[in-house]
């Protein structure tokens, strides 16, 4: 049995959590909570990256360069209409994006919130898992697989679901540091 298409699909999710953290505000300035930001550039949604120079020259700031300085108040709109939560600081040539220190309420928050994020990723996994063990099922009720075939997938798909739930917790562990640290 071929069991790359449901790692592949367990990877997926494992990227998703990533990229999902990074866009968590954990008290330092992190590009990646932009991503989502879109900003009406001639009619069409742009990211920001797209339209501007993005750089963090402190550990607490953002700061946003526009190419076309005719963009920079469609850029702080964008920015004000999102959820990041920041009001950004508009001087006429860039917009600087300040990260408040985080309270220990907060850090507390994140990381329910990152444990939230953490738990359906793993439930993701898990039903991943059951559509692995029911395909193959079906393939041994089939006849296309013997029952120690049927026997040994279902170990395979338990150990890749094993290391891939490892892993969201290591993952999840690192995040929760680095909020608590900050």
């Amino acid at each position: 049995m071929d069991f790359s298409k449901i790692e592949e699909k367990m990877d997926k999710t494992l990227s998703v959590l990533q990229e999902n953290f990074s866009e968590v505000r954990a008290g330092r300035a992190n590009p990646a909570i932009l991503n989502k930001v879109r900003v009406d550039y001639y009619g069409v949604p742009t990211p920001i990256n797209q339209v501007a120079g993005v750089s963090v020259p402190e550990a607490r700031l953002i700061v946003i360069q526009p190419w076309d300085m005719s963009i920079l108040k469609e850029i702080e709109k964008a920015i004000l209409a999102s959820d990041i939560g920041i009001t950004p600081n508009n001087d006429g040539k860039v917009i600087r994006l300040a990260f408040p220190e985080l309270n220990e309420e907060r850090r507390k928050e994140l990381v329910k919130d990152i444990k939230k994020m953490a738990e359906e990723s793993k439930v993701s996994i898990r039903s991943l898992r059951r559509e692995g063990l029911d395909e193959a099922k079906k393939a041994e009720k089939d006849g296309d697989i013997t029952e120690d075939d049927l026997k040994n997938a279902e170990n395979e798909i338990q150990k890749l679901t094993d290391k891939k739930i490892e892993k969201i917790d290591e993952i999840l562990a690192n995040k929760e540091k680095e909020i608590m640290s900050v």
